[in-house]
């Protein structure tokens, strides 16, 4: 079988679970440094392409999120970062005309003076003209404050709608993949990441791209006027903060790097929390005194976790100052300069007021816009690992074109010399398996941990493709079928059943989506799996919620919750049956009535059960017995027996340990 890997990324992985061990993280691998100008300018056209290929994406995502909302903070951006520009331009004319009122007054000249904004107006007294412009600047201010609640309003919505999206994105995939990615460790830490960042992240993404076009048009603006006094001021103006810029963006992609590394700490530290928090961890946790002790390893795992960001977080906190030297240094020469020609007369009061406004307004554009690049270049890492993990194909997909299945579906099955390895594993999981399930056969499985048990109902049901051999169902390959129609074919319980936070009747109904709400079929199915008694006495009945996630749940034994999850199974009127160690968690009395009701429940299907227990095994038409992921043997339980064979041993030391103890319990009954 050709071996996936989902994700390339290092990380911080280690040979030890996290319960033990010393807590500390590994340093992550720094990149070999580059010292040639070739080689920087390659990486900083790297940064810039992905700074920039990550606008049109931001963009996409949020116009797939919400076009209205997109729309309105797009006229939005473009208004709030023309109004700095027109609000300078706005205080120069008022203070010219001020000024020039003044000088009229002391010449004793005509007291008329022109509006100075792009109206055409006729000149006109002096307080008429300041009454204009003071008008006009407090439309400007009002508009402001309405384009400023449009943008708030706008961005917050939208970043609600983009998070939502792309949850509701992760999800839709993550259920199309298959089997061999959720059991794979590295694409977990992919889906991990993704799907935790998926909450926070697109807050950054909305509010870094459209704020990065805002202060792109303040900084044009700016640029004009203050162009319009010094080009070359105003270029040194646009150049001063780029180290800054380029420190921050190296330590962006450091602090990405740094997080997914760490992401397997991360993880460890959820699962201990969760080992504390979760219901179905206290008994054990309490009755063994774990919980000091996974708090203490909670605690040494956040400690290194921490020292490894406080490293990262100082480091570029501390770089960002001494590189905004130079920027104050322009910004000081910009203020000398201007103040010089005030002096000398080149420019006038307003002027003055203008270009000042313009050089600080500027100064803090430029390190908005580089800013802004750097958070954008991150956002593009994360897009990079969303798109990554939304680029994941199923190995396990239907064929261009499905084969049908017949009509009517009889539930014949055949392995037909099956190999099978699971991925990263040397040692087949099952080799050169070959046996028949007939329609209304009923077929136990046995052997010992690991034999390969589970692993056949998972090829059978199609979550697995064999490396070699054929897995059939009457007669069609079931890896020419597709898989959604083939699952539908199946009612499964599987070992490690899903306790579903919902309430009993829902438990049930997931079995077969179609009939969820029917109540009639709910409650058949849980007759037949013998847990109406047990649902009816819940105090609301069929409506119960189970489990304590939500207000007013009930917990449910483990015998009781395999009850209910052995009823969803029922709910399926299907061919093919396949219970995988149905009653690990039954007493003796519900085991037995189970089984009794089995054959008659499986009149018509092909059921395949594994378990341990012989003593309901025994019943089974066939048992098949498999060891290292082999047909040790098989046949019906008085063959086996007769054969003296692994099955027979096995059978032998089950009933032995019973033979003790009734033994014993015989004998000391004698003796009182």
């Amino acid at each position: 079988m050709r071996i996936v890997t989902f994700w390339e990324e290092p990380t911080g992985t280690s040979d030890r679970s996290g319960l033990t061990g010393p807590p500390e993280i590994p340093e992550p691998p720094r990149p070999q440094r580059q010292r040639a100008l070739r080689a920087r300018l390659a990486s900083l056209r790297g940064a810039t392409l992905g700074m920039l290929s990550a606008f049109p994406r931001v963009l996409a995502l949020a116009w797939a999120s919400g076009r209205l909302l997109t729309a309105g903070l797009a006229a939005a951006t473009v208004l709030a970062g023309l109004t700095p520009a027109a609000t300078a331009y706005l205080a120069r004319a008022l203070i010219n005309t001020v000024a020039a009122a003044i000088k009229a007054h002391a010449s004793a000249g005509p007291a008329l003076v022109r509006v100075p904004l792009p109206l055409h107006l006729p000149p006109v007294r002096p307080a008429i003209a300041i009454g204009v412009l003071v008008a006009v600047q407090l439309a400007l201010f009002a508009a402001n404050s309405v384009i400023s609640a449009v943008s708030l309003i706008c961005s917050e919505l939208l970043q609600d709608k983009v998070s939502l999206h792309v949850q509701h994105r992760i999800m839709a995939h993550a259920s199309g993949l298959d089997l061999a990615f959720f059991e794979d460790s590295a694409s977990y830490d992919l889906l991990n990441q993704a799907n935790t960042q998926a909450v926070t992240r697109p807050i950054t993404m909305i509010s870094s791209a459209f704020g990065l076009v805002q202060t792109a048009i303040t900084f044009v603006s700016m640029v004009g006027l203050l162009a319009a006094l010094s080009p070359p001021l105003a270029l040194l103006a646009v150049v001063a903060p780029v180290p800054a810029f380029l420190a921050d963006l190296r330590y962006g992609a450091r602090g990405f790097r740094l997080s997914m590394w760490t992401s397997p700490a991360r993880r460890r530290m959820d699962y201990l929390s969760q080992l504390i928090t979760r219901d179905s961890y206290a008994k054990e946790v309490q009755l063994f005194g774990l919980a000091p002790y996974f708090v203490e390893r909670f605690r040494l795992i956040g400690a290194a976790f921490y020292r490894q960001q406080r490293r990262q977080v100082v480091a570029r906190r501390t770089a960002a100052p001494a590189w905004n030297v130079i920027s104050l240094l322009v910004g000081a020469l910009t203020y000398a300069y201007v103040g010089l020609s005030a002096v000398s007369g080149r420019l006038t009061l307003g002027d003055l007021t203008l270009y000042t406004a313009a050089a600080v307004a500027l100064q803090a554009a430029v390190q908005n816009l580089f800013q802004g690049a750097s958070a954008m270049y991150e956002n593009n890492l994360y897009l990079n690992l969303l798109y990554r993990l939304l680029a994941i194909q199923p190995t396990v997909r239907a064929p261009d074109r499905p084969a049908p299945l017949p009509t009517v579906v009889r539930g014949h099955l055949r392995f037909e010399h099956v190999w099978f390895r699971y991925p990263g594993s040397e040692n087949p999981a099952l080799a050169d398996v070959s046996f028949e399930i007939l329609p209304a056969q009923t077929v136990a499985v046995v052997g010992p941990n690991g034999a390969g048990k589970s692993t056949l109902v998972k090829l059978m049901c199609g979550l697995y493709r064999p490396d070699r051999g054929r897995v059939l169902l009457d007669g069609v390959d079931v890896a020419t079928l597709d898989p959604r129609e083939l699952r539908r074919q199946f009612g499964a319980l599987f070992q490690d059943h899903v306790s579903y936070q919902a309430t009993a009747a829902e438990n049930i109904g997931l079995g077969d989506l179609d009939r969820l709400e029917d109540d009639i079929a709910i409650r058949l199915a849980a007759a037949k799996a013998g847990a109406e008694n047990l649902l009816r006495g819940l105090p609301r009945g069929y409506h119960t919620p189970l489990g304590k996630w939500f207000d007013q749940g009930v917990n449910l034994s483990g015998g009781e919750w395999q009850k209910v999850a052995l009823a969803r199974a029922f709910m399926r009127d299907v061919p093919v049956l396949v219970l995988d160690e149905p009653s690990s968690a039954l007493d003796a009395r519900a085991e037995h009535e189970v089984f009794e009701r089995l054959r008659s429940l499986a009149a018509g299907r092909a059921t395949m059960y594994i378990s341990h227990r012989f003593s309901t095994v025994r019943r089974a038409d066939r048992i098949i017995v498999l060891d290292a992921g082999r047909i040790a043997e098989s046949g019906t339980h008085d063959e086996l027996m007769h054969a003296g064979g692994l099955y027979a041993e096995m059978f032998g030391l089950q009933a032995e340990a019973y033979a003790g103890v009734v033994a014993g319990h015989n004998g000391n009954h004698k003796e009182n």
